[in-house]
């Protein structure tokens, strides 16, 4: 009877033993398989390169080609795979690239609208892909983009207007703005607006004409200006919405032997613009650093694709929504200080700039 009982116990010992060892090879196994399955799942992670979309409305201007091949080199410094479409002032063009892009299977879209309103449409794709987009420079409107990214639009043309007035108090004031179909036209009007309004109302300034230029049009610049001119009205002072049509208001100008005359201000800071300071043709540009401007964008953009936060503290209004707004601070430029601005950041090359400048 004894024996039985100890043989019993001896059972249920080794079955006790055989049990533990069970789990234990059972808890190690689940344990393993969990940091494989964690480490495929880091490999994973780092075999996916981020890829980026880029749309622009149009390489046009001088300016759009710096901020393609900017951004295209710091995103690709941060890892990233860069996709660019360049839809040459085609809303419907732009909208079929986009599509391309998401069919990339795309992270984040870059997109520079070359109409404010119908590129939400374009927008709306990708958010129904759950895709990321930035509006740079250019605000897509009621279409609540993740980030807008831009410099101070309205300070743009408040720099403009004060420049000029400071230097011509009283006088005939033409102004060419660039197309209605971008958001800045808008914003840089309202910033030129708050320092001549009362200027205009006490009679000192007179806008002899307020006008538009589709796609930004040098041509329609030109025209617009020239008209003007043959109908011998007097200007003393010109605000043009960006440094291309500046070239073709200073075009007609010198054409009626007015160039450098009148004081013509103008954004972007183009080369062909800083020569024409430097000459004396152009009174003034405005300079928005667009290695700054790309360099923060590339960075937002690996945060959205991984979908860290971005913690922008500005908002702007679309039309629809407060979406998020990185702003930058642009910079008045003239003959005084171009070396130190323009030049010191290594925007343009000081022997480009004063190439036609006699030694």
């Amino acid at each position: 009877m004894e024996s039985k009982n100890v043989i019993k116990v001896i059972v249920a010992i080794a079955l006790m033993i055989i049990l533990g060892v069970l789990v234990f090879l059972t808890v190690k196994h689940v344990v393993a398989y969990r940091e494989v399955k964690n480490l495929n799942s880091n490999l994973d992670k780092k075999e996916h390169k981020i890829k980026i979309g880029f749309s622009l409305g149009t390489l046009k201007e001088e300016r759009w080609i710096k901020d393609r091949d900017i951004l295209m080199a710091k995103l690709r410094e941060l890892g990233a795979e860069v996709l660019v479409q360049n839809a040459n002032n085609d809303d419907q063009d732009q909208l079929k690239q986009v599509r391309y892009l998401l069919d990339q299977k795309i992270d984040v879209l870059i997109i520079v609208p070359n109409d404010l309103e119908k590129a939400s449409y374009a927008v709306s794709l990708a958010q129904k892909e759950g895709v990321k987009v930035i509006s740079y420079d250019r605000l897509v409107t009621k279409s609540n983009v993740d980030l807008y990214i831009s410099f101070d639009n309205v300070k743009v043309g408040k720099l403009m207007a004060e420049y000029l007035v400071k230097k011509v108090p009283k006088g005939n004031y033409l102004i060419i703005n660039g197309a209605t179909t971008d958001n800045n036209t808008k914003m840089i009007k309202e910033g030129y607006d708050s320092v001549l309004n009362s200027r205009i109302e006490s009679g000192d300034i007179k806008i002899v004409k307020e006008d538009w230029a589709p796609n930004w049009m040098t041509e329609y610049a030109f025209n617009s200006t020239d008209e003007l001119l043959q109908k011998g009205v007097k200007i003393d002072a010109v605000i043009a919405g960006d440094d291309a049509l500046a070239g073709g208001i200073i075009e007609a100008l010198s054409e009626h032997r007015l160039a450098g005359k009148v004081l013509v201000a103008a954004q972007d800071a183009d080369l062909a613009a800083c020569q024409r300071i430097v000459e004396g043709t152009q009174a003034m540009t405005v300079y928005k650093p667009i290695d700054k401007l790309a360099e923060a964008t590339a960075k937002m953009a690996m945060k959205l694709a991984r979908g860290e936060k971005l913690n922008v503290k500005n908002t702007i209004y679309d039309g629809k929504y407060y979406v998020p707004y990185y702003v930058l601070e642009p910079i008045a430029v003239d003959k005084t200080n171009i070396d130190d601005t323009v030049i010191k950041d290594g925007f343009h090359n000081r022997d480009e700039v004063y190439r036609n400048i006699s030694k």
